[in-house]
C-alpha cells in the first residue's frame, strides 16, 4: 500500500509513455491508446448482438470494425460468461478458425489477439499467425499456455480471475480486492516472465471473480496497476458492472460503456476492448484533442 501512495503521490495517472512491443521480431508502439474489436466466435455471449458463430457473421462483423478504426481484433470460440460451458480445444479451434484465416489473409495489416486459455488453442493461432494471446485465467488454468507463447515470441495479456467460467462467481471472497488482485497478478506475471515471454500486458479482469461492487472499486481505483510498468488493457464493454447498476440489459449499455472506457482513459488504458468499435475509437479522439489542448 505505501508503494502504491508513493505512486500516486509522483506520477501523472493518464496516457503518458510510448509502449513497445515485440511481435515475431518486429517492433510495435502504443504510442496512443488504442481500440480492439470484439470477434465472438460462439452461440452464447452474454451480449446477444456479438454472438457471431456463422463464418458470413464473422466476416461481416471483422469488416465493421475495420472500417470504424480498430487496431487489434480479438477472437474468441470459448465463452467465458458466467456459468458457460466447457468446449473441448477441438471445438475452441474449430470456431475461430473462419475468422482467423479471414483476417489474416483479407487484412494483413490488422492485428489479432487470439482470447483462450488453452495452450493447444494458443499454439494453433499462433502458427497460422495470430499475433497476441488474451488469457482470461492468467496462466492458472493451463499451464502450458505461457511456453506456448514464449516459444513464438509474441505478447501476451495477462488477466486476472480465479476459478474457471464454471465456478468463476463463487470465488469474489476478497478483504482488499486492490491488494490481493494486484497481488495475485504479480505472482503470475513473475511466473510469465521466468517461462521466456517478454512483453505482458495487465488486463484487471472486470467482470471475472468479482461481483458489481467490486468491480467498481477496483475500476476506482484503476491507475494503481501502472505499478506493473506494462500497458493496461480494459475490458468494460456492455458488462454486468454497468448493466445491474443502470438497472438495464446488455444491449442498451453503450452510452455506460462509453463513460467508463473515458474514465479508463484518465487512469492509464493503453487497450479498449470494446464490442463497438466507432464509438470507442471517438471516445479516444475527443479524450486525446482534450488532453492535448
Amino acid at each position: 500500500m505505501f508503494v502504491y501512495m508513493e505512486f500516486l503521490r509522483s506520477e501523472d495517472t493518464t496516457f503518458s509513455r510510448d509502449w513497445q512491443l515485440n511481435i515475431r521480431g518486429k517492433l510495435f508502439t502504443i504510442s496512443s491508446p488504442q481500440v480492439m474489436g470484439i470477434i465472438n466466435c460462439t452461440p452464447d455471449s452474454f451480449y446477444k448482438n456479438s454472438q457471431k458463430s456463422t463464418p458470413e457473421e464473422q466476416r461481416s462483423l471483422i469488416d465493421l470494425h475495420i472500417r470504424n478504426g480498430a487496431t487489434w481484433l480479438d477472437l474468441g470460440g470459448y465463452s467465458t460468461r458466467p456459468g458457460a460451458g466447457h468446449i473441448s480445444e477441438k471445438e475452441e479451434i474449430k470456431r475461430i478458425e473462419p475468422a482467423l484465416s479471414y483476417i489474416l489473409e483479407m487484412y494483413p495489416e490488422i492485428l489479432v489477439s487470439v482470447d483462450t486459455f488453452q495452450a493447444a488453442v494458443a499454439s494453433y493461432a499462433l502458427e497460422k499467425g495470430a499475433h497476441m494471446i488474451n488469457d482470461v485465467s492468467g496462466g492458472l488454468i493451463d499451464s502450458g499456455l505461457f511456453s506456448v507463447v514464449s516459444r513464438f515470441q509474441v505478447p501476451y495479456v495477462l488477466m486476472h480471475m480465479r476459478g474457471t467460467p464454471q465456478n468463476m462467481a463463487q470465488q469474489n471472497q476478497y478483504t482488499n480486492i486492490l491488494q490481493e488482485v494486484i497481488y495475485e497478478l504479480g505472482i503470475q506475471k513473475e511466473k510469465a516472465l521466468q517461462a521466456g515471454i517478454k512483453d505482458i500486458l495487465i488486463d484487471p479482469g472486470f467482470g471475472f471473480a468479482k461481483n458489481g461492487e467490486q468491480n467498481l472499486e477496483l475500476f476506482s481505483r484503476m491507475e494503481a496497476f501502472q505499478l506493473f510498468d506494462c500497458p493496461i488493457l480494459v475490458g468494460n464493454s456492455r458488462k454486468s458492472m454497468i448493466y445491474k447498476t443502470l438497472q438495464i440489459e446488455a444491449e442498451d449499455s453503450l452510452n455506460g460503456t462509453t463513460v467508463l472506457n473515458t474514465l479508463a482513459l484518465d487512469k492509464g488504458a493503453s487497450i479498449l476492448r470494446v464490442h463497438d468499435v466507432k464509438e470507442a475509437v471517438e471516445t479516444v479522439k475527443l479524450w486525446e484533442r482534450v488532453r492535448k489542448s
